[in-house]
């Protein structure tokens, strides 16, 4: 199956760090209580498990809960997609509110197994971005692709776009890229001169054929987030695209390693509910609740990721210092493209991503 939706999603977020000593287990659910444990109102929320969803937990969910009133039974999965096809063509679904990668929630919807969404319902997300949102979905957390680099190889002047990381004469070292096509494609034709506003729909084979100038350049194709955050500090490569949360994280242990938003391809995922919920009308209210500005800002005070309501940046509760950290901060996603997941989930998508295959066995 297609991975339409960054499925290795940040690789379930940052691994999950995905020990899930979290002790969330796939049937095995935690419920988060705003008034008793029986309470009438509930819904079961899934997301990636691991620190990601105990930060979810304190910032999102036990306040939802506590507002409305309501029993969040959680559940963990690292790729829910497998098991929203199950569920749904079962035709008894048990989970509500899924948190996935936004193409998933695209692809479902196409596929009659995503509710299409009331935004009239849902006031939090109907004053987010359209781009943040679709029939089918709502951003609820941002990372980006980004250029990073060693600072020991470059104190000063260091790589600023990708036409730089392009340039090997001027930028000379070792390089990586992932190995997929989602993100490396808008990469190539940034670095070709395409603006970051202006990329959809990709010219794929602008794309491949810049990719083929930088190919014999490519130490390593790396293929986990993990990979990526080892090979900058142990220093095996000067430059690279990584996701920002594993370059904060290699930064804060102390590597001389540093990125840019500039040129940055900003990711999400996104809220979306199945279809024939069991709690279809509490799960609309929560949804809408995990959108609010406030709970948004809350996430990045536990771990590195941008709220996906805008929003949240007006709250306060964000510093600045903190905010100037983040992928979905306004003035750092004016400064990158936002991915289409609409596009990744076309026709056009489907044959980038197997084409890939083939460019990498050349």
């Amino acid at each position: 199956m297609r991975s339409v939706g960054e499925i290795s999603l940040e690789e379930a977020k940052m691994t999950a760090i995905r020990n899930c000593g979290f002790g969330c287990a796939l049937l095995g659910a935690i419920a988060l209580s705003g008034t008793a444990a029986n309470a009438a109102e509930q819904i079961t929320f899934v997301s990636q498990g691991g620190a990601y969803q105990q930060a979810q937990t304190v910032a999102i969910l036990d306040p939802s809960a506590k507002k409305l009133g309501i029993t969040i039974n959680q559940d963990s999965i690292p790729d829910a997609w497998p098991a929203i096809k199950t569920q749904v063509g079962s035709g008894k679904p048990i989970w509500d509110v899924v948190d996935t990668p936004t193409g998933y929630c695209l692809r479902g919807g196409e596929q009659g197994l995503i509710e299409k969404l009331d935004f009239s319902k849902i006031p939090n997300a109907a004053a987010m971005p359209e781009a943040y949102r679709s029939p089918y979905s709502v951003s609820y957390e941002f990372y980006s692709s980004v250029l990073a680099f060693s600072q020991k190889t470059f104190p000063k002047d260091a790589p600023n776009s990708w036409a730089d990381f392009w340039d090997v004469k001027k930028f000379p070292g070792r390089r990586a890229l992932r190995n997929h096509p989602i993100a490396t494609l808008e990469a190539a034709l940034m670095a070709d001169g395409v603006a970051p506003d202006k990329l959809y729909p990709l010219d794929v084979d602008r794309a491949f054929r810049k990719l083929e100038e930088i190919k014999p350049h490519i130490t390593v194709w790396w293929t986990s987030g993990a990979q990526s955050a080892q090979l900058l500090n142990d220093g095996e490569v000067d430059m690279e695209m990584a996701w920002n949360g594993r370059v904060s994280a290699v930064a804060k242990e102390g590597a001389k390693v540093a990125f840019t938003y500039n040129q940055g391809i900003l990711q999400s995922t996104s809220l979306c509910i199945l279809k024939g919920a069991p709690n279809l009308a509490t799960a609309v209210k929560f949804l809408n609740e995990a959108v609010d500005p406030v709970h948004q800002a809350n996430l990045p005070l536990h771990i590195d990721y941008g709220p996906g309501n805008p929003k949240a940046f007006e709250t306060g509760v964000i510093k600045p210092e903190r905010a100037a950290q983040l992928p979905s901060e306004p003035a750092n996603a004016a400064k990158q493209a936002l991915m289409s997941y609409a596009w990744w989930s076309s026709s056009a998508g489907e044959a980038a991503e197997k084409r890939w295959a083939s460019f990498m066995q050349k």
